[in-house]
């Protein structure tokens, strides 16, 4: 063996660093590119905020890069004039009321329906309490006349509080402990925790569920459905949680018209008695692309708030021409916030074509809902567009479309197919908004099973199993039909 040079000649496919940038803004939420465009701001003094247009505006053009054709942005400018148009002859129409009167999705808080555009406020925005639930129940202990040694004891077990407002440690473990040397009965801190089970909220400091609602049910009005609501909870809670009213009436001796009053007295309650003191963070979602009907169309257009207008510092670009022999510092900036201009545009530019092409494809979903959603595969979008299915991935994660329906993640519009009996294909989505339709119209005392389920959608001509009909069922949170079960 000996040293030698040897020559060799091959390709290799090298990310220049805009390409890069490009990919790693393309796979950005929209609030993570608002923090990456934040920190470059912060580090280039060539780039800045462009402030100069805030108008709203609408459709594609604004973001054609430079190399697009004058026959592209004709018609963009042309589809901008047809919105305009639309936007000022007619009303704008408000969305759906869909759960509960909210535009909703599987992320975050949104804004609810028929808000008026010049509204800046949110009737639907999530607050965090202002008044924590150990505060709340500080401050009920403050308005009691117990001894400051029983006043330490109540704190004492309101630190051991979880959110839902329940001891969940035992009193033996909580008074173990405490100091020998304060010789503290585990007693005294039974009567503690009486003292904390009278105050408000109505539950709050019980060891169990059963607990809790007994609580609640001693602070209702005396009557035949309480006694037995009180019954049930104490010895049968197993049983009305199985929804066995049969083996529940044999045993309690009471008629159906009774057991439904006391049904109804317990479901009324509530499971989890500090629920409304948790501190809950608000979740928000800025949609990337705003969904609309103009002339009979479903059209996408990117939404104005979600795009940054940058641009490059007029003042340092002129320092820079001014130089002979130029600053390289300067020079390597600029040319980084030319780049990131560019693949900004070209980011809202593919977000825009795919959706665009979604809308296309699922216009009956935006006519009928769910039902009439249609299969669709990221390969169909990617080749009807000439990219990589790799890069529709990107751009459907994390990006979210404003509909009339409600604000849906770009993803939420591809999924697998069952196949029919005509030989075509049903969405998967189209597959459980019917199962859902289906329970929602059953009879309570004889609700569906999931056999059932699937042969009645057999006869529509869909074929599915009954294991992907429970599937689908557990999907949407839908108990068994044992546990639908109503008197």
């Amino acid at each position: 063996m000996k040293p030698a040079l040897q020559l060799k000649l091959s390709q290799h496919l090298a990310l220049t660093p805009q390409l890069q940038q490009s990919i790693k803004l393309l796979q950005l939420s929209t609030i993570e590119m608002q923090q990456e465009i934040e920190r470059y701001l912060l580090e280039n003094p060539m780039l800045e905020r462009d402030d100069d247009h805030p108008e709203s505006f609408s459709g594609a053009q604004q973001f054609d890069s430079p190399s697009n054709s004058e026959t592209r942005q004709e018609s963009s400018a042309s589809e901008e004039r047809e919105s305009r148009e639309e936007r000022d002859s007619e009303p704008p129409s408000s969305p759906s009321e869909i759960d509960d009167d909210r535009w909703t999705s599987d992320a975050g808080t949104f804004t609810g329906a028929g808000r008026d555009e010049d509204d800046d406020s949110d009737g639907h925005d999530v607050h965090a309490a202002n008044v924590s639930l150990r505060e709340h129940l500080g401050w009920q202990l403050g308005m009691t006349q117990l001894s400051e040694r029983d006043r330490n004891l109540v704190r004492f077990l309101i630190e051991a509080l979880d959110d839902d407002g329940y001891l969940s440690a035992p009193l033996p473990e909580l008074w173990e402990t405490l100091p020998p040397e304060y010789e503290i009965e585990i007693e005294e801190l039974e009567i503690a925790l009486r003292h904390i089970q009278n105050f408000d909220p109505v539950g709050v400091g019980a060891r169990n569920l059963q607990e809790c609602l007994l609580l609640q049910l001693r602070s209702t009005d005396d009557c035949a459905d309480r006694t037995l609501a009180m019954q049930i909870v104490d010895k049968y809670l197993e049983l009305l949680a199985a929804r066995d009213f049969v083996k529940l009436r044999k045993l309690t001796g009471c008629d159906d018209e009774l057991l439904k009053g006391a049904h109804e007295l317990i479901t009324s309650l509530n499971p989890r008695p500090a629920a409304g003191y948790a501190q809950v963070e608000a979740r928000y979602i800025t949609p990337d692309v705003i969904v609309k009907k103009i002339k009979g169309k479903w059209t996408a257009y990117i939404n104005p708030d979600a795009y940054p207008r940058l641009r490059i510092n007029r003042l340092y670009a002129e320092i820079l021409a001014k130089q002979r022999r130029g600053n390289g510092n300067l020079s390597g900036q600029l040319q980084e916030a030319r780049w990131l201009i560019k693949n900004v545009q070209q980011r809202f530019d593919t977000i825009h074509r795919v959706t665009q092409a979604i809308v296309e494809r699922q216009r009956q979903f935006f006519e009928h809902g769910e039902v009439a959603m249609r299969p669709l595969v990221l390969r169909e979008i990617a080749d009807i567009l000439g990219l990589h299915e790799s890069t529709v991935s990107r751009v459907t994660s994390q990006k979210y479309m404003a509909t009339p329906r409600g604000i849906f993640e770009l993803k939420y519009f591809f999924g697998s197919h069952v196949a029919t009996d005509t030989g075509g294909a049903c969405s998967a989505t189209a597959i459980r908004a019917l199962i859902k339709q289906l329970i929602g119209a059953e009879d309570g005392k004889k609700p569906l099973s999931d056999s059932q389920l699937s042969e009645i959608l057999g006869q529509q001509g869909i074929v599915v199993a009954r294991r992907t009909v429970a599937k689908y069922r557990e999907s949407l949170n839908i108990p068994p039909v044992n546990l639908r079960k109503t008197l």
